[in-house]
């Protein structure tokens, strides 16, 4: 059997790619589980992630805690504000099968923006949670 994590991770990235305004306005799929040196603002990076037993007694099922880093160097946050609005836009359209799994439900936790010093970028972090189980 696959791994729920991995499979959900694909669904995700599956969907941004999918999402023709998203891949516009980052001209290009720039889409990375570990951006390449040197990538060209803007751009999207899977981060940290983690998955939990959220079994019971009749069910199996596993939790899972995802963020999705944006990364632009617009002037103000604009640029970062409107890339993190076509991901919702794109998540939400994730559909619930994630073969062998079904996606029991995927909700936005938090989202968050700052301007990293050291990059001289904006840093868009969006914080998801969500729950499988098996098909």
């Amino acid at each position: 059997m696959t791994d729920a994590a991995l499979e959900l991770q694909k669904a995700v990235f599956g969907a941004l790619a999918a999402n023709a305004a998203l891949v516009s306005a980052l001209g290009g799929r720039k889409l990375h589980d570990l951006a390449p040196v040197r990538t060209a603002y803007p751009y999207v990076t899977f981060g940290p992630a983690s998955t939990h037993d959220w079994s019971t007694d009749t069910e199996e099922g596993d939790e899972h805690f995802f963020t999705i880093n944006v990364w632009s160097n617009g002037k103000g946050r604009g640029e970062a504000l409107q890339l993190m609005g076509l991901i919702e836009t794109a998540l939400a359209a994730l559909p619930a099968a994630i073969t062998p799994y079904v996606l029991v439900n995927l909700r936005r936790e938090s989202r968050e923006i700052r301007f990293d010093e050291d990059l001289a970028a904006y840093h868009g972090l969006m914080r998801f949670r969500a729950v499988t189980e098996p098909a």
